[in-house]
């Protein structure tokens, strides 16, 4: 038994020191290096590749972000135009609304100045009962103002009578000047006609005699 394991030593030892396996030894050995040297160069020939794929990415990026940017600014510029054309046709569908019988008022306004001259033109001492025809007509009149007026009232129509206020150009047209006892220069003295407003809106101004220093 001893002398096989000898044996099985002796063989081993001279398969491990054969000298074909020393020569085949370091053509693997090269075999392998070359081989290693090889995958090395082609992850260094792939990286430039990438290194510009990843470039060209970054510049595409770039690209639509910037479009991105640029679009969102116009979107916002256009919702904000929009809003505005929006509010200006709201206001002028409101204005519409409120100012579209201006043109019928200011017909109305003559039959009011009508109505208010044929009242101040009657003798209040004739108004009474001796003479009814008179009164009566008289008294329809009065009435027939007093309607009209809040006809005017109910419709947004004011009307504007600044006798004693201080002259004001955009509710009052000032027809003279003059120096008048008792009131303060800058105020109206006389009322020649009445003004009216329609929402606000100077209709029609007052006509006027203004109050001046001596």
């Amino acid at each position: 038994m001893a002398s096989w394991c000898v044996r099985a030593v002796r063989q081993s030892y001279s398969l491990v020191a054969s000298p074909a396996l020393l020569r085949a030894s370091p053509r693997l050995l090269c075999t392998a290096t070359q081989q290693k040297n090889g995958h090395g160069s082609e992850e260094e020939a792939e990286k430039p590749e990438q290194n510009a794929a990843e470039k060209v990415l970054v510049e595409e990026k770039t690209q639509l972000e910037e479009q991105l940017k640029e679009m969102t600014e116009k979107y916002k510029r256009a919702l904000a135009d929009t809003e505005n054309l929006r509010t200006r046709s709201q206001k002028m569908i409101d204005d519409a609304k409120l100012y579209g019988i201006q043109g019928f008022c200011k017909d109305l306004l003559e039959v009011a100045d009508i109505l208010e001259k044929a009242t101040e033109s009657v003798p209040k001492e004739e108004v009474t009962s001796q003479n009814p025809h008179l009164k009566n007509l008289y008294d329809g009149l009065v009435m027939t103002e007093v309607q009209i007026q809040k006809v005017f009232t109910k419709h947004g129509l004011v009307k504007i009578n600044p006798d004693g206020l201080k002259f004001d150009p955009y509710e009052h047209e000032a027809l003279f000047h003059a120096p008048v006892e008792g009131k303060e220069p800058g105020t109206v003295a006389v009322v020649t006609k009445v003004g009216y407003k329609l929402h606000g809106r100077t209709l029609r101004p007052a006509l006027v005699g203004v109050a001046k220093g001596p």
